[in-house]
């Protein structure tokens, strides 16, 4: 339980500062939240308080999902495909998010297997302190963020910010690079559901004219169009197109 407490502290301590996490680490900042959640003297605290502490702190989990992944852009997409087919409510929202998160773990499972290897392991195994252990898994997540985020975006958030040019990309602070990773995959999101909403635009568009020639203006194109676009779907195998597209985009 002890341990569970110590890795439920740094991720906490990791995730509310991020962009102060490596310079805490010099001055032994997360040895002292460490010592400070663990109770004076290395001693646990209660059960209770240390169940307590656990579930608050998973409240932030959900943050470092989002905001820290792949989800964002593939649950954007996957909506807007929905959208464009014009289905409202299938898949349901939860086949939607679950879809989304095993596809996100699949896309982030080179990044959490270096994160595994260089910090959880070493620091569960004793070899490596705690201070360390969130130095390398900030490495890890902060060069698949950067490689996924355009300069334009880092520029702009750097010039809010006041903050000058960066000599090297991994000089790039959390407080910058969050946001802007953000931001660039919405961007790529909204360029990928555009491209999907195309083909189905142009089977509404046809559709629609066919109607309005045969003089059917009662008639609902959306309906008439659904099963096109649903056989289209189908015969050029879109699931499948749709998820390695996904899968590829962060190669």
């Amino acid at each position: 339980m002890r341990n569970l407490v110590l890795t439920a502290a740094l991720l906490a301590f990791s995730l509310i500062s991020p962009g102060e996490a490596y310079a805490a680490t010099e001055a032994g900042t997360v040895d002292r939240v460490i010592e400070n959640v663990t109770g004076s003297g290395g001693q646990p605290l209660a059960l209770s308080l240390q169940l307590l502490l656990i579930m608050g702190l998973m409240t932030l989990l959900p943050s470092l999902v989002l905001m820290m992944t792949s989800f964002t852009r593939v649950l954007v997409v996957l909506a807007i495909l929905r959208q464009a087919i014009g289905l409202q409510q299938s898949p349901p929202n939860q086949v939607l998010i679950g879809l989304s998160l095993f596809l996100s773990f699949f896309i982030m499972s080179p990044t959490l297997e270096r994160v595994n290897d260089n910090a959880i392991a070493p620091y569960a195994a004793g070899e490596m302190g705690a201070d360390q252990a969130i130095s390398a898994a900030g490495d890890e997540f902060h060069g698949f963020m950067i490689q996924q985020t355009r300069e334009s975006d880092l520029e702009m958030f750097a010039d809010i910010a006041g903050v000058g040019g960066f000599e090297r990309p991994s000089d790039v602070p959390f407080s910058i690079l969050l946001p802007a990773f953000v931001t660039s995959e919405l961007k790529t999101a909204f360029q990928i559901g555009f491209m999907l909403f195309l083909p189905f635009l142009v089977i509404d568009l046809v559709v629609s004219s066919v109607l309005m020639s045969l003089g059917m203006m009662m008639m609902s194109p959306m309906l008439v169009s659904l099963p096109f676009k649903l056989l289209l779907f189908v015969l050029v195998d879109g699931w499948a197109m749709l998820m390695g597209s996904l899968a590829a985009s962060y190669s």
